[in-house]
């Protein structure tokens, strides 16, 4: 695998950017006739709730597959909303022994943003080299993400990418129809004054340790209080693609997500909500973009290919921020975390 020619590698790009073209639409039609019924709880599962219109997306992610996935490629399927232990792979039926791909999917990061019309969501695929369980997120080699846009929106944007071959970015014109290769760029500030950066606290678990750590992180920078204070602003993201995709294009500077870490601190041995191996699949395209996507103590990102696994990451729009936050986050994860 590790030898197959670059253009079989984007053509792989290419479907996976059809596949999620075909979640998008499929939804925002779906929207039209049954917003209503999105936020029905369908399942709950060790991973996440599973609502109705995750169950929309995962319909429309086995029929594209059913029809449109090259059967010379055979391919499973890890993705939330699969039942306990229960696999999928195309050609139907086919071992999972037997297949060469192992494609991991979120069929909607944000659902909650989705579903309530308040924010963006977005669909995330990764596609490595199949492994079986020794799989990785390091060995994803074509990653996609696709946005999946509020009803005031008209536009949704496409990232996609081939390791080693930089950033494919579209925008898509979801009214009109068409779509406009855009240039994305990551942030090339040198410090975090007057600009967006945070680490993710969603929920009331957790959240006073989290920002106590953020809070000493930005006293460790010399940035709290400094000039009246005020110069670093908190964006909340409820979506790990999408706070992936603010620092590709540039909207915000360092993101990370340390709620593994202060939940088994304060002892929440059962908390679900936080980031698995499917939220982060695409964190490719944002290294192919530039930024630095890594384990919080600076260390690679490791995770298995599967949809339990807890993550905590940090990303950085570039390398001078990273650079400036890894010593001070070890120092200051030693003493709260």
């Amino acid at each position: 695998m590790s030898t197959m020619a670059a253009a079989q590698l984007h053509r792989a790009r290419r479907l996976l950017c059809a596949l999620q073209d075909q979640i998008r639409d499929t939804l925002l039609a779906a929207r039209e006739r049954e917003a209503k019924n999105f936020a029905r709880i369908a399942a709950v599962t060790a991973a996440d709730t599973i609502y109705h219109v995750d169950r929309l997306s995962e319909h429309a992610i086995m029929a594209w597959f059913e029809e449109h996935w090259p059967r010379a490629w055979p391919v499973e399927l890890v993705m939330e909303g699969l039942a306990d232990g229960a696999t999928a792979t195309f050609p139907r039926g086919t071992p999972v022994g037997k297949t060469i791909w192992k494609c991991i999917l979120d069929p909607i990061d944000g659902t909650r943003n989705f579903m309530c019309d308040k924010r963006a969501a977005w669909s995330l695929a990764g596609l490595a080299p199949q492994r079986g369980a020794k799989n990785q997120l390091g060995d994803i080699v074509v990653a996609a993400m696709t946005e999946l846009p509020t009803s005031n929106q008209w536009r949704s944007n496409q990232l996609s990418a081939v390791q080693g071959g930089g950033v494919v970015a579209e925008a898509v014109d979801v009214l009109r129809g068409g779509r406009t290769r855009i240039r994305v760029r990551p942030s090339q500030a040198k410090n975090f004054e007057h600009g967006f950066a945070s680490i993710a606290r969603f929920f009331p678990e957790g959240k006073a340790l989290l920002g106590a750590v953020e809070e000493a992180v930005w006293r460790e920078l010399g940035v709290l209080g400094k000039n009246g204070g005020q110069l670093v602003f908190d964006d909340q993201y409820i979506c790990t693609g999408g706070q992936l995709g603010e620092l590709i294009v540039g909207h915000d500077r360092m993101l990370g997500d340390l709620r593994p870490l202060a939940y088994a601190k304060l002892g929440y041995s059962s908390a679900t909500l936080c980031c698995h191996p499917y939220d982060i699949c695409t964190a490719l395209i944002a290294r192919e973009a530039g930024c630095i996507v890594e384990a919080p103590d600076g260390k690679t990102l490791r995770a298995p290919l599967n949809t339990r696994a807890p993550i905590a990451w940090m990303g950085y729009a570039n390398t001078t921020l990273a650079r400036a936050v890894r010593p001070v986050l070890r120092r200051v994860m030693a003493e709260l975390l």
